[in-house]
């Protein structure tokens, strides 16, 4: 299982999330970039996340 690259807006975006979740919201949106057969994680996609997590 690969893991999918970080672009820095994604990785900053990524820091904006409490760090007491950063790590579970990291796990989750890199299966969701997976799951999408994505290779690269956006800042598009960790926004989307978070909407999905409800922030």
């Amino acid at each position: 299982m690969s893991y999918p690259v970080w672009t820095p807006d994604a990785k900053a975006k990524l820091n904006n999330i409490p760090f007491f979740v950063r790590a579970q919201a990291r796990i989750r949106i890199e299966q969701i970039a997976r799951d999408e057969e994505l290779e690269t994680v956006t800042a598009e996609l960790v926004e989307r996340a978070r909407q999905e997590f409800g922030q």
